[in-house]
């Protein structure tokens, strides 16, 4: 009987490309998630897996936009389709954020043929934050790109996005990685943790990376409390260090540094199988 995959991809900004490589690693062992829970990156990771999009397909897209060992950021610019991505990390200073997501969301959905939950091959839920209730809003139904923008919409960078009368930011600042809302009928729950380390330092922090920081302290310390009340199965945390919130110009850093999680995910699986069928 084939088992029931849950799989819960959380959130991290850049560092949260890492994810097409525990998809890949899935791709590889023939496995394929019965369920997909995403928060941030991950809900837009998850939904262009859902809709179908090939890891390799994925990989292609971000390596697009990476910085390779010989060039510096000027050099990006000249490759093809880069003013779309250019719109995205431009800062918009007159708008209520200070990034538009939805240039580089049109651009990534341009080859993923779906435009509403109910098209994805595989079921998708992705976690909001209601600004004004400071509640968790799980998104399942109807439009997917305003699910998605809404996931991502990280305070003071992305502009809220306003869903059936609800503000909705950031799903990171309730739910970091949402494997507690994964269906509890999944014989195997695979949790992905990209929120990453940075290296210890004695230096003052900017302002920017005091902010992005602390976030993800809170993220941290939600993370620690719902491991105390239930923990899935797998739970993974790519080796992904020293990338910054936006910095998705790395990718192939990125993909480099988290290569060994395809190994762990692999042999992790292999367990657990093993440990179900006895």
């Amino acid at each position: 009987m084939k088992k029931k995959i849950g799989l819960a991809l959380g959130g991290g900004g850049a560092k949260g490309i890492s994810h097409v490589l525990t998809l890949e690693a899935l791709e590889e062992m023939d496995l394929r998630p019965s369920f997909v829970t995403g928060t941030s990156i991950g809900a837009l990771i998850g939904a262009m897996y859902c809709a179908g999009m090939s890891t390799a397909e994925m990989k292609a897209i971000f390596l697009e936009f990476s910085l390779r060992e010989d060039e510096s950021l000027k050099h990006i610019v000249t490759r093809k389709h880069i003013f779309k991505w250019l719109d995205f990390i431009a800062p918009q200073f007159r708008g209520r954020g200070l990034l538009r997501v939805e240039n580089l969301l049109t651009y990534l959905f341009e080859s993923v043929h779906a435009s509403r939950f109910s098209q994805l091959d595989i079921p998708l839920s992705v976690v909001a934050s209601n600004f004004w209730s400071r509640q968790q809003v799980i998104l399942k139904t109807g439009p997917l790109i305003p699910a998605i923008r809404a996931s991502m919409s990280l305070p003071g960078l992305f502009e809220p996005v306003k869903i059936k009368n609800q503000v909705l930011i950031d799903g990171g600042a309730v739910n970091p990685v949402p494997f507690d809302i994964l269906p509890k009928d999944c014989d195997l729950t695979i949790a992905v943790d990209v929120i990453g380390e940075r290296t210890v330092s004695e230096k003052i922090p900017s302002l920017s990376e005091a902010v992005f920081n602390t976030y993800q302290i809170m993220q941290k310390s939600i993370i620690r409390e719902k491991l105390e009340l239930m923990s899935p199965d797998i739970y993974l945390e790519p080796n992904v260090v020293d990338i910054r919130v936006l910095e998705f110009y790395k990718a192939a850093e990125i993909f480099k540094q988290a290569t060994s999680i395809k190994r762990k995910l692999k042999r992790k699986i292999n367990q657990q199988l093993l440990s179900i069928t006895q």
